[in-house]
C-alpha cells in the first residue's frame, strides 16, 4: 500500500497547538523493512457490486477520538443505498484491525494514522504475502490532520529550565523528579500497547540512548492514563505525557497555560534501533513544528519546535477486493475531506454529551446537515462512479 507523499502538510494545526543522528542497528537477518512477499497473492477478478442490497461491514478504532468520523462515513454510505453495520459492533486496535481487514473479516475503517501505522502493514499473512498487499489507503480524509508530541507540566519546566526530553534522561536531579517508583528511571506517559505509537516511543528511547527514561503504557486505556497525567499537571507535579490532536486533550492540557511542548535533540530516522518488523517506518523526520517559545520554550532561538514527531494523515483504509467491487464507495472516500478543527469541536461536544452512541450518531447527522451542499457533491461523485 502506498500513501501519497506530500499529504502531511499540517498547515491548520499550529493554530491549534498555537540533523538526525544515525544509529546503527544490529538487527541480525531482519532489519525490520517491509519486504516483498515470497509468493505473490492471487489476483481475484471481482465484478462491481450493486449498491442496493450490498452490506458493508465496517470497524472503528478503540480510541474515542475516531468515533465521530466513523459515524459520518456510515451515514454517507447509507445515503448512497448501502446497508452498513454499526461501527461500535467491531471496535479494534490497529494491530488486530489491519490483518483482519486484509483477510476480509471487515471491509474498511476511517481511523488509519500514516505513517505511524505503516509499520503494521509488514505483518505476514498465512500465504506469505504481507498485510499491505491486501489493503489500500483511499482519499485524503484528514491529510496533515494529526499533530502529536510530549507535554510537560509548565510550572516544573519553568522551575528547572526543562526544554528538551533529553534533559530528563541526562540530569540525575531532573530524572529523580519523574521517577515515581524509585527504580532510577523517569517515567513518561506513553501509548496503549497495540496502537503503534507505543512502538515508536520505544524506538525513540532506544535511538536517543535514553537509558534513564521508561514508557508507562496505558493498560486501562489512554483516557485513564491521560486523566492520571492531567491530575498531576493540575496539582503542579512533574509529568510528561504523549498526546495528539484532533482530540479534546489539548483543551485540558493547554500549551502555554499549564503545560509546554517538549523538544528532542535528535529525531529518529529509519535505522530501526529496536529491530522490530516494520521498524524502519518509525522514521519521524522532520518532526518539527512552527511553535513559539510561549508554547515550546525550546523554540526561543529558532522559532521551530523539534517535537520529534511527524504530523500524521488520518485516512480511510479498505480491503482492496472490496474496493474493486464497490467503485461508489471508493469514489466517496476519494472525495471526503474533513476539517480537523471541526472534528475537534465535535469530539468536545461528544464528551460533553456523555459519549453515547446515540449522541455520536446525532452529532454526525447534524454535521452532515450543516454541510449538505458539500456532502451532496461527494455523493454525486460516488453515484457517478457506480454508473455502468
Amino acid at each position: 500500500m502506498v500513501v501519497p507523499a506530500g499529504r502531511g502538510v499540517g498547515r491548520w494545526w499550529p493554530a491549534l497547538l498555537a540533523a538526525s543522528v544515525l544509529v546503527a542497528a544490529a538487527c541480525g537477518g531482519d532489519d525490520g523493512a517491509i519486504t516483498e512477499p515470497t509468493e505473490q497473492p492471487t489476483v481475484v477478478d471481482v465484478s462491481p457490486m450493486p449498491i442496493e442490497g450490498t452490506t458493508i461491514t465496517m470497524a472503528r478504532a478503540n480510541w474515542s477520538t475516531g468515533y465521530f468520523q466513523a459515524q459520518i462515513h456510515k451515514q454517507l454510505l447509507e445515503e448512497l443505498g448501502y446497508t452498513v453495520t454499526e461501527p461500535s459492533e467491531l471496535e479494534l486496535d490497529p494491530t488486530l484491525a489491519y490483518p483482519a481487514m486484509a483477510q476480509g473479516d471487515f471491509d474498511f475503517w476511517v481511523n488509519s494514522w500514516y505513517p505511524i501505522h505503516d509499520s503494521l502493514l509488514a505483518s505476514e499473512m498465512p500465504d506469505g504475502s504481507v498485510v499491505g498487499d491486501h489493503i489500500e489507503a483511499v482519499g485524503a480524509q484528514m491529510a496533515g490532520g494529526a499533530p502529536q508530541g510530549f507535554l510537560i507540566t509548565k510550572s516544573v519546566a519553568d522551575e528547572y529550565g526543562i526544554t528538551h526530553l533529553d534533559q530528563i534522561n541526562d540530569d540525575p536531579a531532573i530524572t529523580a523528579l519523574f521517577d515515581t517508583d524509585g527504580d532510577g528511571a523517569a517515567e513518561i506517559y506513553g501509548c496503549p500497547e497495540s496502537w503503534a505509537c507505543d512502538n515508536v516511543i520505544d524506538s525513540q528511547i532506544a535511538f536517543s540512548g535514553w537509558d534513564n527514561i521508561e514508557q508507562v503504557q496505558a493498560i486501562a486505556g489512554y483516557d485513564a492514563l491521560f486523566a492520571e497525567s492531567s491530575a498531576k499537571v493540575n496539582a503542579g507535579e512533574p509529568a510528561v505525557v504523549y498526546t495528539y490532536a484532533p482530540s479534546s486533550y489539548l483543551n485540558q492540557l493547554r500549551p502555554g497555560d499549564n503545560v509546554y511542548w517538549l523538544a528532542v535533540e535528535d529525531v529518529i530516522d529509519d535505522s530501526n534501533p529496536t529491530c522490530i518488523r516494520g521498524g524502519r517506518e518509525h522514521d519521524q523526520r522532520p518532526g518539527q513544528a512552527s511553535l513559539g517559545p510561549d508554547k515550546c520554550p525550546a523554540a526561543a532561538e529558532s522559532g521551530v519546535c523539534q517535537l520529534g514527531w511527524r504530523v500524521n494523515d488520518i485516512l480511510v483504509t479498505a480491503n482492496t477486493e472490496f474496493l474493486a467491487a464497490n467503485p461508489a464507495a471508493r469514489a466517496l472516500w476519494e472525495a471526503v475531506v474533513l476539517s480537523p478543527l471541526e472534528v475537534t469541536l465535535a469530539i468536545v461536544q461528544q464528551e460533553l454529551g456523555g459519549g453515547t452512541e446515540a449522541e455520536i450518531a446525532q452529532l454526525a447527522a447534524d454535521w452532515i446537515a450543516d454541510n449538505r451542499d458539500t456532502v451532496n457533491g461527494w455523493l454525486a461523485s460516488a453515484r457517478a462512479a457506480a454508473e455502468p
